[in-house]
C-alpha cells in the first residue's frame, strides 16, 4: 500500500529541463513537453535524481528511499524505491499581458490533473470552464465586453469568479482559464528565451559556431507532481528537507551556473513527515 502525497513547484528563476544540445550545433535547447497540451513538464526521473543528490550530501540513505542502482550487474542488485515520483505538469503559467502586466494561465486539462492529485475538498469542486477569469483580474472593457489583450489578439472572458481554491498557497492571482487547444500557443509565447554565445578564451570575440539558444519556463511558473510513499517498517519518515520542514529551495534542470533552475518545492500529503 502507498500513502499519497504531492509536491508544488514554484519557479524562482527560469527553469530549463530538456535537451542539452552541444554548443557547436546551434540548436534551440528545447524543454520537455506534455504530448497533449504541448506545455512544459519535468520528468519524474529528474525530480527523483535531484532529491537523491541532495540526500547524498547529508547522512546518506538515498538507496533506501530512492532505490539502489544495478552497480554490481547482478539481477538482484537493483532495489525498489520507497518514494515514487510522477512527472510535474503545469498548473499556472505567467504570461505578459498589457495593462495587468502579468496573467497566470491554465486550462481545464491541467486543472483536472491537479484536482486528481490533490483530492480532498477540491475533488468535488467544479473545474472552471475556458475563458473564466479570476476575481482579481482587471480586464479591459471593450464595447461592453470584458477582454484581455495578448500578443496574438483579444481574448473575451465569459465570466469572472473566485479561483482561490485552484492556487496551492490560497492566494488568488490574476488568472484566466483558456481552452485545452489554446494553451500550447500561449505557452510558447510565454517561454523565457535567451541567445548565448561562446567567446574566445583570450578576447571578447565570438568563437566560430558558438551561437546557440535556450528556452525555459518563466519565473513564477507553478507546477504540481504526485508522490507515492510505500508503507515500510522503517522507524524514520521521509524527510527530504530535514526535521520539521516540508518546503525548501532546490535547483532543478540544467544551466544552474547561469542562474537557471532555482525552485521552491513544497510537499503535502500523508506520506510526508512534518
Amino acid at each position: 500500500m502507498y500513502k499519497r502525497a504531492y509536491g508544488i513547484i514554484e519557479a524562482l528563476a527560469p527553469l530549463h529541463v530538456g535537451a542539452t544540445a552541444g554548443e557547436e550545433s546551434g540548436n534551440l535547447n528545447l524543454i520537455f513537453r506534455d504530448q497533449f497540451t504541448q506545455t512544459g513538464i519535468i520528468p519524474g526521473s529528474s525530480i527523483r535524481g535531484r532529491f537523491r543528490s541532495e540526500m547524498r550530501r547529508g547522512k546518506g540513505g538515498e538507496s533506501f528511499w530512492y532505490g539502489a542502482p544495478a552497480e554490481t550487474g547482478e539481477s538482484d542488485s537493483t532495489t525498489e524505491s520507497v518514494v515514487k515520483f510522477e512527472y510535474a505538469s503545469l498548473l499556472w503559467l505567467p504570461v505578459f499581458c498589457p495593462g495587468q502586466p502579468v496573467v497566470w494561465v491554465s486550462c481545464p486539462k491541467l486543472l483536472k490533473r491537479y484536482q486528481r492529485i490533490v483530492g480532498g475538498e477540491l475533488k468535488n469542486t467544479r473545474i472552471p470552464e475556458k475563458y473564466t477569469g479570476s476575481s482579481t483580474l482587471k480586464p479591459l472593457n471593450v464595447e461592453g465586453k470584458k477582454k484581455l489583450f495578448f500578443n496574438f489578439g483579444f481574448l473575451e472572458l465569459k465570466e469572472t469568479k473566485d479561483l482561490k481554491a485552484w492556487f496551492p498557497n490560497g492566494e488568488e492571482l490574476s488568472a484566466v482559464v483558456v481552452g485545452d487547444d489554446e494553451i500550447g500557443m500561449i505557452h510558447d509565447m510565454a517561454l523565457y528565451r535567451q541567445s548565448r554565445v561562446r567567446l574566445k578564451d583570450d578576447e571578447k570575440r565570438v568563437d566560430g559556431g558558438g551561437f546557440f539558444n535556450t528556452e525555459a519556463l518563466p519565473e513564477g511558473t507553478i507546477m504540481v507532481f504526485p508522490i507515492a510513499v510505500r508503507d515500510t517498517e522503517a522507524k524514520d519518515s521521509w524527510k527530504p528537507f530535514g526535521d520539521g520542514n516540508q518546503s525548501g529551495e532546490i535547483y532543478l534542470g540544467g544551466l544552474e551556473s547561469i542562474g537557471f533552475g532555482n525552485c521552491q518545492i513544497t510537499l503535502k500529503g500523508e506520506g510526508v513527515a512534518a
